[in-house]
């Protein structure tokens, strides 16, 4: 095999290797998307395992503190200690309207 032969040869050899590399990362961003875990492929093992534990947490959304008052001021009022025309202003103070 002559010298120009060689160098096409190994030329064609570094781009299909590119190409089936390139696909094969596409093919796995495109499924990761699909699946919801779409990742940098150039971080480290540690920084994915890391940045999933703030999902996992963030998966229920926090109640909202005035929800956990009305169901207070609820049982207040079903146990005659709040009357219903205080229960009702004060429900519209925390809701803001």
């Amino acid at each position: 095999m002559g010298f120009f032969a060689e160098r096409a040869a190994n030329r064609m050899g570094t781009r299909q290797r590119y190409r089936t590399a390139s696909r094969m990362q596409r093919r796995r961003s495109w499924a990761e998307s699909k699946l919801g875990m779409r990742q940098d492929f150039d971080r480290k093992e540690e920084e994915p395992t890391e940045a999933a534990a703030p999902s996992a947490a963030s998966a229920a959304p926090p109640e909202p503190e005035y929800i956990a008052e009305l169901e207070r001021l609820a049982q207040l009022r079903d146990q005659g200690i709040v009357s219903k025309e205080e229960f009702e202003a004060k429900k519209k103070q925390l809701l803001g309207i």
